[in-house]
């Protein structure tokens, strides 16, 4: 079974997601902040991270250089309620490995469509 591993620090955010997913047969993990995300990951091995870049404490770049560390392989889809382009962040997401990005608020049709893409 999948893994999948959302990342956000709104809680209705995250819990929507992962019911979402759930739904569809997808074994997911949550985290509302970044040592959370951080421990998760090395637990559970997911195949694939919904990783929010803006979040107090660690953010969500500094969650992926360090994952990245320990795992080149797990796929990162950023979540940004801007737009990536607008900005260096996401040039730098792409640099750390992140293989997409999705903006806020989530669109569940294009969230599903990403995510399948990148489990299959």
């Amino acid at each position: 079974m999948a893994k999948l591993l959302i990342v956000d620090d709104e809680a209705d955010v995250r819990e929507f997601a992962a019911n979402f997913f759930r739904r569809r047969k997808i074994d997911v993990f949550t985290a509302g902040n970044g040592e959370e995300a951080i421990n998760i990951a090395e637990g559970q091995k997911p195949n694939l991270i919904l990783l929010d870049i803006k979040m107090e404490g660690v953010d969500g770049i500094q969650v992926l250089e360090r994952i990245r560390q320990k795992d080149s392989s797990v796929k990162v889809i950023m979540v940004t309620g801007t737009k990536p382009e607008e900005n260096e962040t996401f040039a730098k997401c792409l640099q750390l490995g992140a293989t997409n990005y999705i903006h806020k608020p989530l669109q569940l049709d294009e969230l599903e469509k990403i995510v399948l893409k990148e489990l299959n």
